[in-house]
């Protein structure tokens, strides 16, 4: 609404454009709103990919070309295994990736050692009275209902 700074009677008036909403000044769409800010975004997949040869699947779209580096061999088939090292590579391998991950480890000192070891041998004596208590009222209600 466009109020005239003319107008003493105190009604506004209102622009021709208020009149009917104006499509050009506020896209509906993300896309539209991407092109208006001049951002846009490829829609597909293919297209954000230079080289890719994938279809976006829209009727229309121009298929990108491959890229000139593709070496134009066929993909090998899904069932061809690729070829495994030897037993012996392999576990060596293993112990490689072992000894990298056991370096990685932070080793707890003596005074850690010594209070983990204290807190589970005493969360493993409350559950053993735990597990004890609740056999033994299990047992005595048993007996009181069957006996």
């Amino acid at each position: 609404m466009v109020v005239s700074d003319s107008d003493a009677s105190g009604e506004h008036e209102r622009d021709e454009s208020d009149s009917k909403p104006d499509t050009e000044s506020r896209p509906t769409s993300a896309a539209a709103r991407r092109e208006r800010r001049g951002t846009a975004r490829p829609a597909g997949k293919s297209e954000a990919r230079p080289g890719s040869t994938r279809p976006s699947g829209k009727a229309g779209d121009k298929v990108a070309k491959p890229a000139p580096d593709a070496k134009g061999a066929p993909t090998p088939k899904r069932d061809q295994k690729p070829k495994k090292a030897s037993v012996f590579a392999r576990i060596v391998r293993f112990i490689r990736e072992v000894w990298a991950e056991l370096r990685k480890v932070i080793w707890p000192n003596r005074k850690q050692m010594v209070t983990y070891t204290a807190v589970v041998l005493v969360f493993v004596v409350f559950m053993v009275a735990l597990v004890s208590g609740l056999d033994l009222g299990f047992k005595q209600l048993v007996g009181l209902v069957f006996g």
